[in-house]
């Protein structure tokens, strides 16, 4: 697939931003990029990656290499995937779709949200090996129809988003009038019209394909408007679910069984207990508490404590070092987010193609750097 036009200077993960900041009313923009109150925590997470060094061998034969990586009994051609993220197609037209299709055709895993414009069910279509991420309160019967919902869909991996019990302070998402639902106002009028390329390329297109896009999938039938005056605001408030209900669900989930947003080696030992499948080792991109451990500083107490579960990682990746950092300290797999979402708003499938190829490449070129021929290997380029 070829590189979108607006994105043929784009060499790395990190050129994404300037292109997308332009792009992007500046309400999208913050939404996007910005963490909670001072942004320690997202910060935070780039530096962690650049705390760590790495010691390569030479003079070993690396012409026969893979970057491939087995997970859940699958083997995918890179140790990436897609993380998931809200409201993406209020960013790129169609998002979610040209996510899972970029994913599939890549063969690599990609989560959908449960913030998602687009129903479960269209995005398993474009790809049958979608995840599916939840945010659930302890009401069963609700944790029982979504569900129920997602494997009726064909949905076989679920992943339990838990470090969320009451949503993050996020004001500068707030002062620029984001929010479940958007309140329309002159001020978003203007910051729409005075970004034409997205109005008139995600956002007017957008309604005129399928109307005014709501949230998908956060139950059994179909959830709030993205943008209204008079809907009520969604309920984000999950303080009562526990691992009582874990286990209850547990029980009752066939398929695969992860949660995410764990930070501590005293929970990754609970959730082993519980018989979960994995765990995503997150402090949610800096979203949630300000000052939250980097989870890259905890991954090896974490991994230590793992016991039969698969040990994913996100926030803070932005090349393949970062990649190679995170499995070298153990992890199984990782997810990237807000990059990939960038490249959708850009350039929609064949720019979140590209944005995959990028890191790719760079997952490879750093393997044969360090002297390694399989990523098993990268463990010892530590200290």
């Amino acid at each position: 697939m070829s590189v979108p036009r607006n994105m043929r200077r784009v060499m790395c993960l990190e050129d994404l931003e300037s292109p997308c900041r332009s792009f992007l009313p500046r309400a999208l923009w913050e939404f996007a990029s910005v963490g909670v109150e001072g942004n320690l925590s997202r910060d935070g997470n780039r530096q962690a990656f650049d705390d760590i060094w790495l010691y390569p061998r030479v003079l070993n034969d690396v012409s026969q290499r893979s970057i491939e990586r087995r997970l859940f009994d699958k083997a995918y051609d890179a140790p990436f995937g897609i993380a998931p993220m809200g409201a993406s197609a209020m960013f790129g037209y169609q998002a979610d779709l040209n996510f899972a299709r970029a994913a599939h055709a890549a063969n690599i895993p990609f989560i959908l949200s449960g913030s998602a414009l687009i129903p479960m069910e269209r995005v398993v279509e474009a790809n049958p090996d979608t995840w599916f991420q939840a945010y659930v309160h302890s009401d069963r019967a609700a944790i029982g129809g979504l569900a129920g919902r997602a494997w009726q869909a064909g949905i076989r991996h679920l992943v339990v988003t838990v470090d969320v019990p009451v949503p993050g302070n996020r004001g500068s998402s707030l002062r620029s009038g984001f929010g479940y639902p958007i309140r329309p106002s002159f001020r978003i009028a203007f910051d729409g019209v005075t970004h034409p390329r997205w109005l008139f390329g995600t956002f007017l297109r957008t309604l005129l394909s399928g109307g005014l896009p709501h949230l998908e999938n956060t139950g059994v039938d179909r959830g709030l408007p993205i943008m209204s005056l008079v809907a009520p605001k969604r309920s984000q408030v999950h303080a009562d679910l526990n691992w009582e209900d874990l286990a209850w669900l547990r029980d009752r989930w066939k398929g695969k069984l992860l949660i995410k947003g764990v930070l501590s080696a005293e929970d990754t030992t609970i959730a082993s207990r519980t018989g979960l499948d994995g765990i995503i080792v997150s402090n949610h991109g800096g979203r949630q508490l300000e000052t939250a451990v980097p989870p890259l500083k905890v991954l090896p107490d974490i991994v230590r404590e793992k016991g039969d579960m698969a040990i994913l990682f996100d926030s803070g990746i932005r090349r393949g070092t970062d990649v190679v950092k995170a499995l070298a300290l153990g992890a199984d797999f990782v997810f990237v987010g807000r990059p990939f979402l960038y490249a959708a708003a850009l350039g929609r499938e064949s720019g979140v193609s590209h944005a995959i190829n990028l890191l790719a490449q760079e997952v490879d070129r750093n393997l044969a750097l360090l002297g390694c021929t399989e990523l098993d290997q990268l463990g010892s380029r530590l200290n």
